[in-house]
């Protein structure tokens, strides 16, 4: 199996159906598999997606028994993936599933796939939300001394060896991201992004990005976040 495709979702049961019927189209062009990881939600979640997906032979569910964190349910399913290469994105349908098709391209055309990490680049966002991200690209990029641009965006396309390097060491919630981008540059990756459309969400609401308090509390956790990674990797060396 050549990709395994993970997709947290944590009370997204409006928007499972379009998010099975893309995932199927998705599917069918894929050498390989899709996890969706039901991350512990407390709707009706787990009743409709294993109906949703009995008859899809390549898309198929685990479950987390209580959510703990969106980084913990891509973990979840990052270790019980089959693939050679590992991937995710969000269940939201903000960004397409099918772009992961064109991150797979970049690696195909590459003699060395497994030193790439590959990651989508969020085209034609709000302007609050894009002012938003590039406060975030530059404390980053200053904190961790290495360039870190649009670190959410999705997919994140890389090999199943560089997840092994850091697995025991990754955090559970919405900084799995940062940390997964900048433990690519610090192993010298070279990390390729490729544009991908940023849609608005129709359906159900973002477990973050509700307005300007929420957006605080997700800076104020990534910066806590961000410290204690410079922290511990102070120790090692």
């Amino acid at each position: 199996m050549w990709i395994s495709l993970i997709i947290p979702c944590y009370n997204e049961y409006e928007g499972l159906r379009p998010l099975v019927k893309r995932c199927a189209e998705l599917a069918a062009q894929l050498d390989g598999e899709i996890v969706l990881v039901d991350n512990g939600s407390t709707d009706d979640t787990p009743n409709l997606l294993p109906s949703l997906l009995s008859e899809h032979e390549n898309i198929h569910s685990v479950r987390v028994p209580e959510n703990q964190g969106y980084g913990y349910g891509i973990l979840f399913g990052l270790k019980a993936a089959r693939g050679k290469f590992l991937a995710w994105t969000h269940a939201d349908l903000q960004t397409d599933p099918m772009d992961v098709l064109r991150g797979i391209e970049i690696l195909k055309a590459s003699s060395t796939p497994e030193k790439l990490y590959v990651k989508g680049l969020r085209k034609k966002r709000p302007l609050a939300d894009a002012i938003f991200t590039f406060g975030m690209t530059v404390f980053e990029t200053a904190a961790m001394s290495v360039p870190l641009r649009d670190i959410n965006a999705q997919p994140n396309i890389f090999h199943r060896s560089f997840f092994k390097s850091w697995e025991d060491d990754a955090p559970h919630d919405f900084s799995l991201d940062l940390f997964a981008y900048y433990m690519s540059k610090r192993n010298n990756m070279d990390v390729i992004r490729f544009p991908v459309l940023f849609e608005r969400r129709e359906f159900g609401q973002s477990k973050w990005n509700v307005d300007w308090n929420s957006k605080k509390k997700f800076i104020m956790r990534t910066i806590d976040f961000t410290i204690d990674l410079k922290k511990s990797l102070r120790k090692r060396v």
